[in-house]
């Protein structure tokens, strides 16, 4: 198989295939002689903000060490999901990374695409002899591929309703199977959570030391000090734009300050980290009169986000919202908290057979604002509301990362 065709392979399996449980990654890794086990990890869950938490870890790490960041979805290409010191994997590398892992499981797998996508990245981390890892987990935690990882600290980020169809109808439900990723002995960095899934997250984590938001470390209010009861790490320069990211880097940096006796970095090193993060797709700007804002919000909690981060960001300008959502969301309560919030509306199909039309949704998008427009797709949206929302006003474009990850392939090639 060469590159080129091992590409091609991993495009042909479906990405929103979902089979729950961990046999048949478990008998693949085995095959491979366990490349998972070659480099220790920082393992991260949760419903929202796990992504940039992620990102501002791996960011830091890669100060010092050699340092692998596995992550999804993707916006615009898969290799976004594989990087090795802040690098996504090139195709050529990726194709033979598919092709190796192909020879020894064979074309005729049964792995999904993101089970197939983690093995590849497990098998390429361990080729590239990274000294760390850090994984993103997919939509759960216990039944998720990411799971097979050795970590030597686990994170939860906040829980929120979200994939309720895999995981469960109530917090204490979603965050149980979260909490799956915890194991005996390893340190847990907790964001504060609701108090339904802080207590399914206290049942489940047993034994073992565990750092808390708000108890054992904190983020002054203005965003650029870190502080726990034993350390104060000043000057910080968080490049992530929202209120909501304060929190992820408190808890990235509380993941650190768990690993710090195995993988010690300087304070200068942290500083470095965080200034250089860089994740796109989550309140990421496009300069231009009105102004172009990509934000992935695509659940009830993210909508919430989003909303605090326009009063804090750009508050008192017209926001011109271009909306898109996948069918099998909770998409009506976040209409419902968004609509009435901005100055206009345009709807859009998502470029793909998920997509919820907007023409059902339509009738009561005007309900909630006077002023909506259904468009056929994602471009005509976007140039509509470009050309419709003043020189002043903010262009936003939420509701599904799919959507983000179209318009954004587009707005870069117009830059180039």
């Amino acid at each position: 198989m060469t590159p080129q065709e091992g590409l091609a392979h991993f495009a042909n399996l479906s990405p929103s295939s979902i089979k729950m449980g961990l046999d048949r990654v478990r008998v693949a890794l085995d095959r491979l002689g366990h490349p998972e086990r070659r480099f220790p990890a920082l393992h991260v869950a949760g419903t929202n903000g796990k992504g940039s938490t992620c990102a501002l870890a791996a960011s830091c790490l890669a100060r010092r060490y050699k340092t692998g960041l596995y992550t999804s979805p993707h916006l615009i290409r898969p290799n976004e999901r594989i990087q090795v010191d802040g690098v996504e994997i090139d195709d050529d590398t990726f194709g033979r990374r598919i092709a190796e892992v192909v020879e020894v499981l064979g074309a005729d797998h049964q792995l999904t695409y993101f089970e197939f996508g983690t093995i590849v990245a497990f098998w390429h981390f361990a080729k590239e002899h990274v000294e760390f890892a850090v994984i993103e987990t997919g939509l759960g935690g216990r039944l998720d591929a990411t799971t097979a990882c050795v970590p030597k600290v686990t994170c939860i980020t906040p829980i929120d309703f979200d994939h309720m169809e895999y995981l469960g109808h109530t917090l204490g439900a979603i965050a149980t199977e979260k909490a799956g990723i915890l194991k005996p002995g390893v340190p847990v960095v907790l964001a504060a959570q609701p108090e339904e899934a802080q207590r399914a997250i206290a049942l489940a984590r047993g034994e073992g030391q565990t750092l808390e938001e708000g108890r054992d470390f904190w983020l002054d209010a203005d965003g650029r000090t870190f502080r726990t009861h034993h350390r104060t790490l000043t000057n910080l320069e968080l490049p992530l734009k929202g209120p909501h990211q304060r929190q992820n880097l408190a808890v990235a940096l509380a993941c650190l300050e768990a690993l710090a006796p195995d993988f010690p970095l300087t304070d200068d090193q942290l500083r470095e980290g965080v200034r250089t993060t860089r994740w796109p797709g989550r309140l990421e700007e496009f300069p231009g009169a009105p102004l172009v804002v990509l934000d992935g919000a695509h659940n009830p909690a993210g909508v919430q986000v989003l909303l605090r981060a326009l009063d804090t960001e750009y508050a008192g300008r017209p926001i011109h919202l271009v909306f898109g959502v996948f069918a099998d969301k909770d998409s009506e309560p976040m209409m419902r908290a968004l609509f009435p919030r901005v100055d206009a509306i345009y709807a859009t199909p998502v470029g793909t057979p998920r997509t919820r039309d907007p023409k059902s949704y339509e009738a009561l998008a005007k309900r909630l604002n006077s002023r909506v427009f259904v468009y056929p797709d994602a471009h005509a949206a976007l140039e509509a509301a470009r050309a419709q929302a003043p020189a002043n006003g903010v262009v936003i474009v939420a509701g599904s990362l799919f959507l983000v990850g179209q318009l954004r392939r587009e707005l870069i090639a117009a830059t180039r």
